[in-house]
């Protein structure tokens, strides 16, 4: 993968996106608009899909790191797509320029990292130290 290289993921924003959703109590109040969690995930879909030709059998990539600004406010029913595009290595990370926009525009811009992993060694790994 060379700098540069890009990939996208979208949707269009549902109740189940937004940020009221997060709640666990009545006592959580928050907004009906898209989520910070929400976009991350998507920033990191983004991202995964970019290292997809990187992987081999038995093999995904994680997220190791973000840092994000959500910048604004979108509501339901917008489309809201982003942007992973790759800029290099960070030791035995792949970096990222991460950004989302809505109908308005920039809503919001980071940096994110991933790791390629075994995904068995990963699932064993949550579960020994779990005691499962």
């Amino acid at each position: 993968m060379t700098p540069g290289t890009h990939a996208e993921a979208e949707l269009v924003v549902q109740a189940s996106d937004s940020a009221k959703a997060l709640s666990l109590s009545p006592a959580d109040d928050f907004p009906e608009v898209f989520s910070t969690s929400r976009m991350i995930a998507l920033m990191e879909l983004a991202a995964a899909r970019c290292m997809k030709p990187l992987l081999s059998d038995g093999e995904l990539s994680v997220g190791v790191g973000v840092d994000i600004r959500h910048l604004a406010a979108t509501p339901m029913g917008v489309r809201v797509h982003t942007r992973a595009t790759y800029v290099g290595r960070e030791g035995k990370l792949y970096a990222f320029k991460v950004e989302a926009f809505d109908d308005g525009g920039l809503i919001g811009e980071g940096h994110h990292t991933r790791a390629i992993v075994s995904t068995k060694r990963l699932l064993s790994g949550a579960h020994a130290r779990n005691n499962r």
